[in-house]
């Protein structure tokens, strides 16, 4: 096929790396949107760096007018960190047929924390033959890392995880989603008690659409799909992270005071009918001088196996995740099709579009070739 075409959604933090990893990998891009007027209107050069691209950034609410005039191959979208927010993306990408990817966490494996819009979005891509999923650092270091680990194990009783972030790097709405600024009480009233609820009235929420997940309900979720385990129940809880020290945050544009939230701790609990539980924890919060990411993840049973990576460049892992992924995104079924019925993902050295004859297109139609992120989905 000729080179993939791009359009990129949120032209913020995130941003800088996918569209210079989608140059740098053979993609062209077409088009650019965002709704910061600062922005809007500049080449998106600007915002990578480097010599001028001649695409200038446009307003997000002209994305649906932009597909009705131009056929775009996939849409890369890094703004916020909920389904509900994405939605409205996602669904003028699938209504025009433009397969799209995401950095929001919940996208990741939405059906267990927002199965409404998640059903919605996926009959309307089914419908124009195109595929939408999410993406990111937790396809790599929150699942088909463990996933794979998990291959060499015999037995396994228990899966813990713990992975620590500095939300400064991903923008301000991330960052407040984490409660970095508030007061005890404040992230107690607008974030912790949110999960002090039951199991009935969390399900209501989650049928509702309502629902506030942390970023390892999805990824449990995700697991259990990847690894045939089936969930009796699961549970979150977020804990507030304080600071030591006055900390300044450029993101948010303050200095967090000594005993205010700098983020949180969300430890989500899986219970499986085979007996397999998964706790997986994720902190995300504003770093003081000596903190740094750290990815660790234990696989407790026959034998124990436990694998530690300190200082990841989660901001750019994350991106070139999901840049790698647009190969598999295009050969994929239609509809909202998440990452675990997809191939592993792998290194791409050569232009991206070269790889679509080669990952195939994952039906049994017998018809790969050229355009087959067309016709051939169903």
């Amino acid at each position: 096929m000729n080179k993939i075409t791009m359009v990129q959604y949120g032209c913020g933090k995130m941003s800088a790396y996918t569209m210079r990893y989608a140059l740098e990998k053979g993609v062209k891009i077409v088009g650019a949107f965002d709704i910061n007027p600062d922005l809007i209107g500049k080449d998106i050069s600007e915002v990578i760096g480097g010599k001028k691209q001649n695409v200038k950034i446009q307003d997000a609410k002209d994305l649906e007018k932009f597909f009705q005039e131009n056929e775009v191959d996939v849409a890369v979208i890094t703004t916020t960190s909920l389904l509900s927010e994405n939605a409205p993306a996602m669904e003028i990408c699938a209504k025009y047929g433009v397969n799209a990817i995401s950095t929001c966490e919940e996208a990741f494996f939405p059906q267990n924390s927002n199965p409404k819009v998640t059903k919605k979005i996926d009959k309307l891509a089914k419908e124009s033959g195109c595929t939408i999923c999410g993406s990111g650092y937790q396809d790599v270091f929150w699942g088909n890392l463990i996933s794979v680990l998990a291959g060499a194990t015999h037995k396994i009783t228990t899966i813990r995880g713990k992975s620590s972030y500095n939300v400064e790097d991903y923008g301000i709405s991330l960052a407040k989603v984490h409660g970095a600024g508030l007061t005890k009480a404040a992230f107690e009233k607008e974030i912790a008690s949110a999960d002090k609820i039951s199991d009935e009235e969390r399900k209501k929420l989650i049928n509702s659409g309502k629902f506030a997940p942390s970023y390892m309900w999805n990824v449990n979720g995700w697991l259990c799909s990847k690894l045939g385990l089936h969930v009796t129940r699961q549970t979150q809880k977020c804990v507030p992270q304080i600071a030591k020290e006055d900390i300044e945050s450029s993101t948010l544009g303050m200095t967090i005071k000594k005993g205010r939230c700098t983020g949180m701790s969300a430890v989500v609990t899986t219970e499986t009918k085979e007996g397999i539980t998964i706790i997986a924890e994720c902190i995300g919060k504003v770093y003081d001088k000596n903190e740094f990411d750290c990815n660790d993840w234990t696989i407790e049973g026959e034998p124990n196996t436990r694998v530690v990576i300190e200082r990841p460049s989660t901001v750019e892992l994350t991106c070139a995740t999901v840049i790698n992924r647009i190969p598999e995104l295009l050969c994929s079924p239609a509809g909202y099709t998440t990452t675990e019925y997809m191939p592993e993902n792998f290194f791409k050295s050569q232009p991206l579009h070269k790889y679509i004859e080669e990952v195939g297109c994952g039906c049994d139609c017998g018809d790969c070739h050229d355009d087959c992120h067309g016709d051939c989905k169903h």
